[in-house]
Formats: structure tokens, C-alpha cells, sequence
């Protein structure tokens, strides 16, 4: 293995190679730790860093290869996890005070299902406080910022995930996308970024933040790592009752069935919308001629409900984060003041003192919302554009097989530029609500670089409910086409 470095290795490639005997699961390890060690201090990706499950879980894979047992099928590959996922060994802060020195109590579902799958798990990632947020800029722990220019924010909330494996950190890694939190990121990092659909995958061991809207899903630097990951969370897990018993297509497999005869929506009124840069826009174009050359039948579609899919979700999501975020009160889990008067004094002075400025804005705008009086002006009128949201993308899946968006309005923003405009950093995520109000599965794929700065630029490739296999189908196709060369700048320079 001497004449590639390990960390630029991928995923399927280091199962491969450990299969093979080339390269041992603790090497693979001890790489990705050392690449951590190296590039941390800049990034700020990892809020925890875990060398002891990585290297045990490390040997065990190595164990299995030397007694000739069959592998899993991500033996070996080190994975990053965001850290609003329970793992047993580790701290779950959500990058908040108040669960600064929160010790998981147990693993959630996702994480365990990659364990099993031989992942290796290197650390937990920073994030958003309680995933509120755009550009990892909340964070209680400070902001992680983009391999690809350290003056930049990775995206947010899954920043620390994204900005892990784009610096070749991790493998893969797991987020949670909410509002666009895990494809917003990925195409500001230049890496390959899926929210599968809703009920695709267990949430149980995640920490909630809006129950109707929550997913977790895979970053990964290619578009078959992503398939693979995608592959071992999938399925039916009896401790999420939202999690949906639908059989799991085999997606890696489809990956090179190619996009001919695939309809493909181009989403022209996203492309049109005030902000949408115009290098974003030609980018999204291109990749539309790219697919019907390779023979998709691309077409025209516009969604104009979605456009207030951004005042719904600031709605529904803070309404459903201010009852979730109601259990942490001093009392139960994380921080609580020493020296509270009465029970009343420790829950206002713990949460005042816990929370930080985003998060107390969403849980005042949530309560706000629910409350008597105002539930049927916003609440239910939220809720009603949420299902002609619903029924607009219906509509549109009769005609096309998957639509094509711009994943953000722009590439990444400097640190701190959007920091005290909240509506500014809220159509960060313009592009991406519309499918978690749907409940629909989504991709981002980088598919061009800005000229002026050098920075990524995603699409979003969004299918019917439980098609992911269509859409990873027509990622590959643009990955495939366009062969692009994704390492940051950060990363070149170490070679």
C-alpha cells in the first residue's frame, strides 16, 4: 500500500484490501487517527475522539480475517459519527452545555447496525447545538470549519461529519438531517451526502430535535461508500415504531445500470429563485445535459408550493423541538445549577444556562407557535402547506422518475458572515426543507467547482418514497461523467 496513502482510500476499498490481506483493519485505524491528530487542530471536526473502541473494534475485525471467517461488508472502515447518536464508551453532547458530560447510556440502532457491519468507530463529530443551525457555527464547543477553505463554514448542523471525511478523517460518517443538515454540508464540502427517506432508517438512539422530520444518513467521498453505508443501516427496527418495514433494494448493486430512459424533472423554478448564484445554477444545468447525453429523458418541472416550504418547516420544527427539548430541565439529563432556590429557580436557570442563542430562539418560536390563540394561525396553516407540498412533489413523480435541484443558493460562506442574520443563514436551506416536509429521499453529489473560488457545488437528486436505488443510480451517472477530483486543498498539501 505504500505508493496511496490509506486515508485517500475509500470505503469499499479498504474493506477490499483488508479482505485481501494488503492492509489490516488496525492500520486502516491507526491512519485515520493519525490524520485526525494532524488536521484537528485546523478543523475542529470531533468533539470526541475515541482510539480505544476504534483500535478494539479494529483487532476484532483482524481477528476474523486470521480465523478465516466471513467478513462484514464494511470491515475496517473507519466511520465518524455526529454526535446527537447514543454509542456506549462515548459522550453524547448534541454540542451543547447542557449534555456536556452526558455518557451514552446505550447505542443507538444506526450506530450499532454499522458496528455490526465491521465500521470502526473513530470519534463523535461536532455539530449545531441540538442540530439547529447551517454552518456548525452554534456549536457550544466552537465551529468546525471547511477543509477546503479554513476561513469557511462546513455546512451545518452535520458540519463535523461532513468536514471528516472530506478531510479524509473518516471513511464515511454518519449525520442527521432534519432540514437539509446532512446535503447541505455535503455540498459545501464537496462530498457525497444522502437523507434517506423518512422511516428508512432507525432513529431510535438519536437525539430528537423535530420527530416528523428527523433522518440519518451517510457522508461519504464517493457515491457507491454511500450506497454501502446506506445499505447496512436500512430496514425495519422494532424500537423506532416510525421506522417502515419496506424491503431494502440492493443499491451498490444498481449502481451501474446507467440513467437511460430515467426521467429527470429539472427543477426550473428552484433554479430561478432569488439567491440562487449563477455559477450554482449553470452548474445544475450541466449536470441536466450530462444525464441526457447519457440517455435520461430530461424535462422541465416546476414545484412553486415549495417555496414556502421555508416558513412551514421554521414552524413545524421549532413547534416540535420546543416539546423534545422540554426532558432537558436540570432535572433528568446534563447540566444542572448548584444552587437553585426551588424546583421553578433550577429549571429556568439550567435551561437559561445550558441552552445557547439558537437554541433558546427555536424553543421560544416553537412554544410560541403551539400556544393557545395562535395553534390554528400558524401551527395548522403549516401544516397545511406541508401537504400541498406533499401533493406537489406527487404530482411531479408522475411525470419524472427524480427531480434535479441546486443542493444551496451558494457555495460556502465565510465564518461568522451570516452569524447574526438568522433568516439569511435559514435559506441556506432552501433547496433541501421541501423534501423533509415530504418525507422524500435526497442526494447531493458535488458536480462542479466555483471558478472564482475554488469551492464545491452540489445537486440534489430527490426520488420517490423508498426509491433511493433510482437515485443513487443517477449519482453514480453524474460522478461517473463528470470525474471530478474532490480533495480540499487541506488535504493536497499533505501529499
Amino acid at each position: 500500500m505504500a505508493s496511496r496513502r490509506i486515508v485517500d482510500m475509500t470505503a469499499a476499498e479498504i474493506r477490499e484490501a483488508v479482505a485481501r490481506k494488503e492492509l489490516s483493519a488496525r492500520e486502516a485505524a491507526q491512519a485515520a487517527l493519525a490524520q485526525i491528530e494532524a488536521l484537528e487542530p485546523q478543523v475542529h471536526a470531533f468533539n470526541q475522539v475515541t482510539p480505544e473502541l476504534a483500535l478494539a473494534a479494529a483487532d476484532r475485525i483482524d481477528a476474523m480475517v486470521a480465523a478465516g471467517d466471513p467478513l462484514p461488508p464494511l470491515a475496517g472502515v473507519p466511520v465518524a459519527i455526529k454526535d446527537n447518536m447514543n454509542l456506549i464508551g462515548t459522550r453524547t453532547t448534541c454540542s451543547a452545555r447542557i449534555l456536556e458530560n452526558y455518557e451514552s447510556v446505550y447505542t443507538c440502532t444506526t450506530v450499532q447496525r454499522l458496528l455490526d457491519a465491521g465500521a470502526v468507530p473513530v470519534g463523535k463529530c461536532n455539530m449545531d447545538e441540538f442540530a439547529f443551525g447551517s454552518s456548525t457555527e452554534n456549536s457550544a464547543f466552537g465551529p468546525t470549519r471547511n477543509p477546503w477553505d479554513l476561513e469557511r463554514v462546513p455546512g451545518g448542523s452535520s458540519g463535523g461529519s461532513a468536514a471528516a471525511v472530506a478531510a479524509r478523517m473518516a471513511a464515511v460518517s454518519l449525520g442527521s438531517d432534519t432540514g437539509g443538515s446532512i446535503r447541505q454540508p455535503g455540498a459545501l464540502t464537496g462530498t457525497v451526502a444522502v437523507k434517506p427517506t423518512y422511516g428508512r432508517v432507525s432513529r431510535y438512539g438519536l437525539v430528537a430535535f423535530a420527530s416528523s422530520l428527523d433522518q440519518i444518513g451517510p457522508f461519504a467521498r464517493t457515491v457507491k461508500d454511500a450506497a454501502l453505508v446506506l445499505q447496512a443501516i436500512a430496514g425495519k427496527d422494532v424500537m423506532d415504531a416510525t421506522s417502515v418495514d419496506e424491503p431494502v433494494a440492493d443499491y451498490a448493486g444498481a449502481l451501474g445500470e446507467g440513467v437511460e430512459g430515467l426521467r429527470v424533472g429539472l427543477v426550473t423554478d428552484m433554479l430561478a429563485m432569488e439567491g440562487c448564484a449563477g455559477e450554482v445554477r449553470a452548474a445544475v444545468e450541466r449536470a441536466a445535459s450530462v444525464l441526457a447525453q447519457a440517455g435520461a429523458e430530461v424535462g422541465e418541472v416546476e414545484l412553486p408550493m415549495s417555496r414556502h416550504g421555508l416558513s412551514a418547516y421554521y414552524i413545524i420544527g421549532p413547534a416540535e423541538a420546543s416539546s423534545n427539548l422540554a426532558r432537558f430541565d436540570g432535572i433528568r439529563y446534563g447540566y444542572r445549577v448548584k444552587d437553585a432556590e426551588d424546583v421553578l429557580d433550577l429549571y429556568m436557570r439550567s435551561r437559561a444556562e445550558g441552552f445557547g442563542p439558537e437554541t433558546v430562539r427555536r424553543v421560544m418560536l416553537g412554544t410560541y407557535a403551539l400556544s393557545s390563540g395562535y395553534y390554528d394561525a400558524y401551527y395548522a396553516q403549516a401544516q397545511k402547506t406541508r401537504t400541498l407540498i406533499i401533493r406537489e412533489f406527487a404530482d411531479a413523480f408522475e411525470r419524472f422518475d427524480v427531480l434535479l435541484t441546486p443542493t444551496t443558493p451558494t457555495v460556502a460562506f465565510k465564518i461568522g458572515e451570516k452569524a447574526s442574520d438568522p433568516l439569511a443563514m435559514y435559506l441556506s436551506d432552501v433547496y433541501t426543507i421541501p423534501l423533509n416536509l415530504a418525507g422524500l429521499p435526497g442526494i447531493s453529489v458535488p458536480v462542479a467547482l466555483c471558478s472564482e473560488t475554488g469551492l464545491p457545488i452540489g445537486a440534489q437528486i430527490a426520488a420517490r418514497h423508498f426509491d433511493e436505488a433510482t437515485m443513487f443510480r443517477v449519482a453514480s451517472a453524474l460522478e461517473q461523467a463528470l470525474g471530478l477530483d474532490m480533495t480540499p486543498p487541506l488535504v493536497r498539501e499533505q501529499r
